[in-house]
């Protein structure tokens, strides 16, 4: 039976507080609990004045602590920014508080421009293919085999659960050869979703961790009463790749009516690829999505993503989307 989770990049809208998005995503994590979703995650970004989660492992605490039993992680921590003997004792330390919540999903992308990612790391030198040997260590930590020569406080013993998170072929292949769980980022970046998946099932190695693959992959739901108001809701999150795309990132704008016509061919064109993935539209138009969907990549989970500028449409939107997934699972 796939299960269904939640992505969330704590958006700022314009009009806005981060206090206020911070203060919205507990109370969106909750109210995915109430739904049955399966876990909660946040990403790191850094440098964008419309996410709010770039301190990931403070948000994590955040939302773990305004909730009772839903998973709580990162999708993901971009590992190259931080030594992993900081994110051994970091989510050490959020597993000691809510032990059997924790995420650690892990990516090699900066997060950020090279402008920030400067910033972040001092030095831009070290070598991409570092990011497995950076894997192998954090496993260390929480292992506590002494490989490393040092014992992580908090971190030695904890047991986040760990996942490689990827856009292209690289992190299917090294959440294969390291028996991990695989989240593929389909939700922006779709064009090699699957062959990345073919690629993470073929060559999967058993592990401790896991003994047969598990792969989920991010997909955008906009949900709402009529099919115009779904359009509207997602034109927000529109505006924010079109921005994104034309280096000119920021707030996330209210909703626009008929904002993709308005498109020139090139930027409506780029939309379409990039938001491929995706589902707009009544309760009944989404579930078909969603089947549609798992169908088509077999996938064990399905990550919802959902940036909406107004909080309330953005928590109906998720209470279609659980009506959907439940008629799904009935017909199954």
């Amino acid at each position: 039976m796939t299960l269904y989770s939640l992505l969330d990049l704590v958006p700022v809208v314009e009009g806005g507080t981060v206090s206020q998005s911070l203060a919205n995503a507990a109370d969106l994590a909750r109210h995915a609990e109430t739904l049955g979703f399966n876990r909660y995650w946040v990403a790191e970004h850094h440098g964008m004045k419309g996410i709010a989660s770039a301190a990931t492992a403070v948000v994590i605490a955040h939302v773990a602590g305004a909730t009772k039993h839903i998973r709580v992680g990162s999708g993901g921590i971009m590992l190259p920014n931080s030594a992993p003997l900081q994110i051994a004792e970091q989510f050490g330390t959020l597993d000691a508080l809510y032990p059997g919540r924790i995420d650690l999903g892990l990516g090699r992308a900066p997060g950020s421009d090279q402008r920030v990612a400067h910033a972040l790391r001092r030095n831009l030198a070290s070598d991409a293919n570092q990011f497995p040997n950076d894997v192998v260590e954090l496993q260390s930590y929480f292992a506590d085999d002494g490989r490393t020569g040092i014992s992580a406080t908090p971190g030695a013993g904890a047991k986040p659960e760990m996942w490689i998170l990827g856009s292209s072929l690289f992190g299917a292949q090294l959440a294969a050869i390291l028996g991990l769980p695989y989240a593929f980022a389909s939700h922006f970046a779709p064009d090699a979703l699957d062959q990345a998946l073919a690629i993470y099932r073929r060559d999967f190695k058993p592990s401790a961790q896991l003994s047969r693959p598990y792969a989920m992959a991010g997909f955008n739901v906009f949900a709402a009463d009529t099919h115009d108001e779904a359009e509207f809701i997602a034109s927000s999150q529109q505006q924010s790749f079109i921005a994104l795309r034309t280096g000119t990132p920021g707030l996330m704008k209210p909703p626009v009516a008929n904002y993709r016509a308005s498109l020139p061919p090139s930027h409506a064109a780029m939309l379409d690829n990039v938001l491929s993935c995706s589902a707009i539209g009544t309760r009944d138009e989404v579930a078909r999505g969603i089947a549609d969907f798992v169908q088509r990549t077999q996938v064990d989970e399905v990550m919802v993503t959902s940036a909406i500028y107004d909080h309330d449409a953005r928590k109906h939107s998720l209470s279609l989307t659980a009506d959907a997934m439940a008629e799904l699972k009935q017909a199954a």
